[in-house]
């Protein structure tokens, strides 16, 4: 259903406000450059700092600016299940392809907890791609409570962003073969497809989407020598960008290329001047500046 190359979008700003003329534009960019999906407002796409309205704007303009072009998996997480749930249905009415639904951040529901809140998510009827990633969540949703979730109708993957490759042979064994398994990781992209995964929900995309597609398509065609080859050019950028918090790198080089202003909401900051001079080191090494 979804495999390759997703772009974890981000929101571009002016003055402020949602730029919808920078985010159509980077809409049709990343088809052209040939992305395989689009994830908006996810956290890459500053959901914390938008409001709800603002939230479901961005979903709505890029589902129709997509036009069925490419699949767009919204982003509807919540640490309060009833918040999820809204979200989740707004995406399902604005005709997006799915949702991407982090685990409860802040709270820290037990594992019990979890199934709770992904059942309920589950009976909108869209399909769900769990986002887990312990670094930020705290909790961390293991391979056996995924496996429960799998048994569901509508839980059709996960986000991973553990880092852990071995994670992705546990939750093979648990959630069966042709449950989706996409990174959350950059860095281990490449390793985590050779493990069984199928494909990558890309903060990098944001600056690289036609190098980050090509490695993907590489790895789903079994040509892991090609993919090494194209990771090696990413990695870089792929540490430039994480330097300080992603979104802000991935703006900055998404800037650096004319799609958008660098501009990001309190409590985020710019970029130091140090890390965008790293930024334009491994975009150079990467062929996308001069």
């Amino acid at each position: 259903m979804f495999k390759g190359s997703y772009v974890a979008l981000i929101t571009p700003f002016i003055d402020g406000k949602v730029d919808d003329k920078a985010l159509k534009n980077l809409v049709e960019w990343h088809i052209a450059e040939g992305t395989h999906g689009l994830v908006p407002v996810g956290t890459t796409g500053e959901s914390p700092t938008l409001t709800h309205i603002e939230h479901e704007h961005v979903i709505k303009v890029v589902v129709e600016t997509a036009a069925g072009r490419v699949p767009v998996i919204a982003g509807a997480g919540s640490n309060n299940t009833a918040e999820a749930l809204r979200f989740t249905q707004y995406a399902k009415d604005i005709g997006a392809d799915g949702a991407l639904v982090v685990t409860p951040y802040y709270n820290k529901p037990t594992q019990r907890g979890l199934i709770a809140h992904f059942e309920a998510v589950n009976e909108v009827g869209l399909p769900i791609i769990i986002y887990n990633i312990p670094p930020r969540s705290v909790i961390d949703m293991v391979p056996e409570t995924m496996g429960q979730l799998a048994k569901l109708e509508f839980i059709v993957g996960v986000k991973d962003a553990t880092a852990d490759l071995s994670r992705v042979c546990a939750q093979r064994i648990h959630c069966g073969t042709d449950f989706i398994q996409m990174s959350g990781e950059d860095g281990t992209a490449h390793g985590f497809n050779a493990q069984g995964g199928v494909g990558c929900i890309s903060v990098t995309a944001n600056v690289a989407p036609k190098l980050c597609a090509q490695l993907q398509e590489a790895t789903l065609a079994g040509d892991y020598a090609t993919a090494l080859q194209i990771q090696d050019k990413l990695m870089p950028l792929h540490n430039a960008v994480f330097t300080e918090p992603g979104l802000v790198g991935a703006k900055y080089g998404t800037s650096r290329l004319g799609h958008c202003t660098p501009d990001v909401r309190l409590p985020l900051t710019p970029l130091l001047d140090e890390t965008k001079a790293k930024m334009d080191a491994a975009m150079r090494f990467a062929g996308l500046i001069s």
